[in-house]
């Protein structure tokens, strides 16, 4: 059997020799397995690009697609799944953050008969305090607001059938939160604890701000629940606002008292305005995706391609660059 790893890249160039070496040296130890590495440069700015070819040279077993900026890692493991050509297919960091040593474990309950098999973290050592909170907080919020169940304190690290990559490479969005997208495809699925190592080399790629879009990404593309809340703001809003005149009224009306002072006004007026952009951004996260999605752009492109055989089929994108 063949079994391809996917390793998006970037700017990795302190660690990716020794992941090549450590997840060969996994690779090799498998009986009756042949394997394939599907490096995919993701616009590195450093000499990720250059290593990876060298190592390219002397090793057949790698695959090198490098693409035309960078397009993001949910973009970047798309692109390598539609480049794998394995009957198990492997998503994986390329800091040696995810144990490549979890592999035959994987492969172990893939041939139980799982089609999905995620790895799921314990411990996450030398992460500060508010990314471990925010991250807990993240999955607790898309745990209540999506349909679909996602495993909590999970990364991108999987094995997927054959089957699972096919039906994934229908789903074509630009929100992607492929992790989420996995486990709305369903199929048999099932999961592995491990303790992740810390980073050894380099700085994450996933700083404040990118892991909130990606919170975006995800709550937006799996409910339709934050429109609600927007509805239900609205609402309660309005109720405030019309106990207020009938307060107003009441005392203008039955008593000598009349309602005077510019601070319960001003407060009114804040609240108000506050509740009315609160909803207006929901709503327009939602207006965006649709634009986003109504431009039918690719979701990546590639500039060159290392390590494939001649006449191999190629995906819609190489087309684009074709022509």
């Amino acid at each position: 059997m063949l079994l391809s790893v996917i390793l998006p890249c970037y700017n990795e160039e302190q660690i990716i020799a020794q992941t090549y070496c450590q997840l060969t040296q996994i690779l090799q130890s498998l009986n009756n397995i042949d394997y394939e590495l599907v490096f995919i440069d993701d616009g590195s700015e450093d000499s990720t690009f250059s290593i990876l070819a060298g190592l390219q040279q002397e090793d057949p077993h790698i695959r090198i697609v490098q693409l035309s900026r960078n397009f993001g890692q949910q973009m970047a493991t798309t692109a390598g799944m539609e480049h794998a050509r394995g009957e198990a297919v492997i998503l994986m960091d390329a800091d040696l953050q995810d144990p490549p040593e979890l592999i035959p474990d994987m492969i172990s309950e893939w041939k139980k008969g799982f089609d999905v098999v995620y790895g799921e973290r314990t411990e996450r050592p030398n992460e500060g305090l508010l990314k471990r909170l925010t991250s807990r907080a993240f999955y607790q919020i898309i745990h209540h607001l999506s349909d679909v169940e996602i495993p909590q304190n999970t990364g991108d690290f999987r094995l997927m059938d054959r089957t699972v990559v096919q039906a994934f490479l229908t789903l074509r969005e630009r929100g992607r939160f492929v992790r989420g997208l996995i486990s709305w495809l369903g199929f048999r699925q099932t999961g592995l604890y491990f303790r992740r190592p810390a980073r050894q080399a380099g700085k994450t790629k996933y700083p404040f701000t990118k892991s909130l879009k990606l919170a975006a990404d995800a709550m937006v593309s799996f409910s339709s629940r934050p429109l609600k809340l927007a509805t239900w703001l609205g609402f309660s809003a309005s109720g405030v606002a019309l106990a207020g005149i009938v307060y107003a009224l009441v005392m203008r009306l039955l008593t000598d008292i009349w309602v005077t002072g510019w601070t319960a006004l001003f407060i009114a007026v804040l609240f108000m305005g506050g509740v009315q952009l609160i909803c207006m951004g929901i709503i327009g996260e939602y207006i965006g995706r649709i634009y986003a999605e109504t431009k039918c752009r690719p979701l990546y492109l590639i500039q060159k391609k290392l390590g494939f055989p001649n006449g191999e089929p190629s995906p819609a994108q190489d087309k684009i660059i074709d022509d």
